[in-house]
């Protein structure tokens, strides 16, 4: 119970500070700046190095493979959201997280090797913001932040919540199952109540360019764990990311995606 300790508050403080300062970015840039933003693996990185120091470098390359594949999942839950955002965010939220269980259900029934998994994340990245369907209206610049300790308790309560459920399962199915999108959950569903459908998809299309750089900080932490010392191996995964990161509005730029109507 010690040795989870530091995980728990990990996520607890992290998760809820981090949906603070997204929220706020988005009433100052946009959302799908902000989808950007809150992709970067800030939560997930030091999670994974915790599970390294705890768990040893092996353990930690097979976690860091799995949520790689995790990404799958959230894309599902991406486009389920942006399929069904039209009809309300219960409804939405509804169809996104059922498509989500069952997206970790067929990844937990198949196996693949890494760099399968990261071809076929690399292709559903491509895809996915071809598979949001028709862009509801144009988002706004959004309200002011009147429900943001809401959405930080929200976030910490959805947190807690899946940890528990994971912390029950098997290794790769507790290892899929903890990605649940606490991010995309909170702040999509609140975004959406509060600005409207198109607000809350421009954050989902944002959130698509950002998973590139989880994408990548997962794969090198896969490859070099094994072989390298966990300083070195976490040091090269951020700066990876980070590059991908600041290259992702390139690359919407250069696609071009399904524009929101006027």
């Amino acid at each position: 119970m010690n040795q989870l300790l530091p995980l728990f508050l990990l996520k607890l403080l992290l998760i809820p500070t981090l949906i603070a300062l997204v929220t706020l970015a988005a009433r100052h840039w946009g959302p799908a700046r902000a989808g950007w933003l809150s992709a970067f693996p800030i939560v997930s990185g030091p999670i994974l190095l915790v599970i390294t120091l705890e768990q040893g470098a092996q353990f930690a390359a097979l976690a860091a493979a799995n949520t790689l594949l995790a990404v799958l999942a959230i894309l599902v839950f991406s486009v389920a959201y942006a399929r069904a955002a039209r009809r309300g965010m219960p409804r939405a939220m509804a169809a996104a997280v059922l498509a989500y269980a069952l997206a970790i259900l067929f990844l937990q029934s198949v196996s693949l090797s890494l760099w399968t998994g990261v071809g076929a994340v690399l292709a559903a990245l491509l895809v996915a913001p071809f598979l949001f369907g028709p862009a509801p209206p144009a988002a706004g610049a959004g309200k002011p932040a009147k429900d943001l300790l809401w959405r930080m308790l929200a976030g910490a309560i959805l947190c807690l919540g899946v940890s528990y459920a994971a912390a029950g399962l098997g290794p790769r199915l507790s290892g899929l199952f903890a990605m649940f999108p606490v991010m995309s959950t909170v702040l999509v569903g609140f975004s959406h109540r509060a600005n409207g459908p198109g607000f809350a998809v421009a954050l989902l299309r944002g959130m698509v360019i950002g998973y590139y750089a989880f994408a990548v900080f997962c794969l090198v932490l896969s490859l070099l764990l094994p072989s390298y010392p966990v300083a070195l191996a976490f040091t090269a995964a951020t700066c990876a990311a980070l590059a991908v990161q600041l290259a992702g509005p390139l690359v919407r730029r250069r696609w071009r995606w399904p524009r929101p109507a006027s």
